[in-house]
């Protein structure tokens, strides 16, 4: 497999599903790791998370601390919670609902948390 597509689509917090994904495509640094954010997922995309009162690392800083690591936000799912107004993170890539569903088919895999 030389490409996959990791699909987060719950609240980044409250659960480990956030960080073990973005965690898994930092260490798939030998393929193209993808991390696609859809539904509640889109939360992460938020710039300036506080998870100090929550006792966890901050998600966002993993974004930061992979470059190699692409970010892609559903449009839709940002614009159904409100979110398109809000400052994102600048790593972070929007595309509308046939790009990303674009993007996930091109992956030699998909991974869904």
């Amino acid at each position: 497999m030389r490409s996959v597509f990791l699909l987060l689509d719950s609240a980044p917090y409250g659960s480990e599903k956030a960080f073990g994904l973005l965690n898994a495509a930092a260490v798939s640094s030998k393929m193209d790791a993808t991390v696609g954010l859809y539904g509640d997922g889109v939360y992460l995309a938020l710039a300036g998370q506080d998870s100090r009162d929550l006792h966890q690392p901050n998600h966002s800083d993993i974004i930061y601390a992979y470059p190699e690591m692409r970010v892609l936000a559903h449009e839709p799912s940002l614009a159904d919670r409100g979110l398109m107004s809000m400052e994102l993170v600048e790593r972070v890539e929007l595309m509308d609902e046939e790009m990303f569903l674009e993007e996930m088919l091109q992956s030699d895999g998909i991974i869904l948390l």
